[in-house]
C-alpha cells in the first residue's frame, strides 16, 4: 500500500493502527484533525469520515475511551484553526498586495468584505464542509477578522464538530452490534 492509498483509505486502517500503536492512536489522531485544519495543504487528510469511524471505534475498542476522544480532537480542531487564522493574518498583507492572475484583488477585497459581515457563521458552519474547513480560518486570519470574535465561533465550531460526528459514529457503531447481536441469536 502506497502512502496515498493510505491516507485515502485511513478509516479502513485505523484498527490495524490501533491494534500495532495501543495509546499513541491518540497522537495520531491529534495530529491528523491538527493538521488538517491548521495547514491549508492539508485538506485531502479525512476528517468527518475519519470523526465518525472513531467514534464507531469507541463503542467497540476497550482503549477508544469516547470522553478521551472527543477532549482530544476538540483541543487538536481548535487549535488547528488558530495557527491557520495566525497563518492567514502573517501573510494576509502579502497575499493583499500580491499582483498575480490567479488571485484577483477584487475577490480578495470580497472575502474581507464578507468575513467583517458573516465570519463567525462561516468559521461556525465551514467545520462541516471539508474543503472550506481549511481554508475558512486563513481567509478569517488574512482579512483581519476580529480575533475574540474568531476564538468564540472556532471554540463553538470544533465542539461542535468533534462531538457530533463523534458520537453520531459511536451511537451508530454501538447500534450495528447491537443488530449484530440479534442477528447472531
Amino acid at each position: 500500500m502506497n502512502s496515498l492509498d493510505f491516507i485515502l483509505n485511513f478509516e479502513q486502517v485505523l484498527p490495524i493502527l490501533i491494534q500495532e500503536y495501543g495509546l499513541w492512536i491518540y497522537v495520531i489522531l491529534f495530529l491528523i484533525i491538527f493538521s488538517e485544519t491548521a495547514f491549508v495543504f492539508m485538506f485531502f487528510l479525512p476528517g468527518d469520515s475519519l470523526l465518525l469511524t472513531v467514534g464507531a471505534l469507541c463503542s467497540v475498542i476497550e482503549i477508544m475511551h469516547l470522553g478521551y476522544i472527543i477532549s482530544l480532537l476538540f483541543m487538536a480542531a481548535a487549535l488547528g484553526y488558530m495557527v491557520n487564522y495566525h497563518i492567514g493574518r502573517h501573510f494576509g498583507d502579502r497575499i493583499f498586495k500580491m499582483e498575480s492572475r490567479f488571485i484577483k484583488q477584487e475577490y480578495l477585497k470580497k472575502t474581507n468584505t464578507f468575513f467583517l459581515k458573516h465570519g463567525g457563521k462561516t468559521i461556525l458552519l465551514a467545520r462541516f464542509i471539508p474543503f472550506a474547513r481549511s481554508f475558512a480560518p486563513l481567509a478569517a486570519g488574512s482579512s483581519n477578522m476580529n480575533y475574540t470574535h474568531f476564538v468564540i465561533y472556532n471554540i463553538l465550531g470544533a465542539l461542535l464538530w468533534i462531538s457530533v460526528l463523534v458520537t453520531a459514529g459511536y451511537l451508530f457503531g454501538h447500534a450495528l452490534i447491537q443488530v449484530g447481536d440479534l442477528v447472531d441469536k
